[in-house]
């Protein structure tokens, strides 16, 4: 059996990561999640899961659990996150960096292979160019939740430099699925669309985005994980399609049949950079295939939740 470790393991991409290792077998996933903002239905119901309510950030609270089990990979992904809950509380977003050092901390003490880092797409900042690529795009970040991304992303390469621990990091951008939950701006639009409830954009709707499937985010994650040639490197996980957040309720509006109206609230002071796109031609690459168009993956979603 090969052990695994998911952290922050009861939210949306990370239990979605589970979901898609257990189907595989030949895997023993543990996850580990404060519930902040993790739900306990989205934890497998699986044989080979084990649910263990932890605070990573706190040291006695995940030493014990990666000591006993001697994972033989980890997928730290637990982060606070949400643009208005990280912008409310920048003190407990900068609390992360423990857990950052916690994990890496226990990693290359107890014989993990490799460590998989959730970094995101805010490490990049406002754009200063567009596509963002992994290499040569400068990393602009000022907010705390991206200053603490870029953190881990040192310490994923100082602990690879000083002790040889291995990693892979993977630069989020917006993501969206069935399991998503209601923080974030595409299941926020459509549960609003299907209740007929108004739309709320801030600003006028001109800041722009791109939304990568879940099942496109899993499966370049995984290929990475499943080759050991991706070892120590960054990767954009993302669509390369952008739209504005007003386009996007205007499409969820349409595919729905909604009645919603569309109200602009006040900008956001902080957090609510006007363009990301990435370069996600590595991302391509893993998958060796075309990214699910965004329409499709929103009519994905509206038929499983009828």
């Amino acid at each position: 059996m090969v052990k695994i470790l998911i952290t922050g393991g009861a939210g949306f991409v990370p239990s979605s990561l589970a979901d898609k290792l257990l189907q595989l077998g030949n895997m023993e996933v543990v996850l580990v999640d404060n519930l902040l903002t993790g739900k306990t239905e989205n934890i497998p119901d699986h044989s080979n899961c084990k649910f263990i309510k932890c605070d990573v950030n706190n040291y006695n609270d995940i030493a014990p659990i990666m000591i006993s089990h001697k994972f033989d990979y980890v997928f730290h992904y637990a982060a606070v996150v949400g643009v208005l809950r990280t912008l409310e509380n920048p003190v407990m977003v900068l609390r992360d960096i423990e857990g950052i050092r916690n994990v890496l901390d226990l990693c290359k003490s107890t014989g993990v292979e490799r460590v998989f880092y959730s970094s995101s797409s805010e490490v990049y900042g406002e754009p200063v160019v567009l596509p963002q690529h992994e290499v040569t795009t400068p990393l602009n970040s000022r907010l705390p939740y991206a200053v603490v991304k870029n953190i881990g992303e040192a310490y994923c390469r100082s602990y690879y430099q000083e002790y040889g621990l291995d990693f892979t990091i993977f630069r989020f951008f917006n993501t969206y699925g069935p399991k998503q939950s209601s923080d974030f701006v595409m299941s926020k639009f459509l549960k609003a669309a299907l209740k007929n409830q108004d739309i709320t954009i801030y600003g006028d709707g001109s800041q722009s985005r791109t939304f990568c499937y879940i099942d496109d985010n899993i499966d370049a994650c995984l290929k990475t994980f499943f080759d050991e040639s991706y070892k120590n490197e960054v990767y954009n996980i993302g669509s390369d399609v952008a739209i504005t957040i007003k386009e996007l309720a205007q499409t969820i509006i349409e595919l729905t049949g909604s009645s919603s109206r569309l109200i602009h609230l006040p900008p956001l002071k902080d957090g609510d950079m006007t363009r990301r796109q990435p370069d996600n031609s590595r991302m391509r690459e893993l998958l060796g295939r075309e990214l699910l168009p965004y329409k499709e993956g929103i009519k994905r979603i509206l038929s499983g939740w009828q």
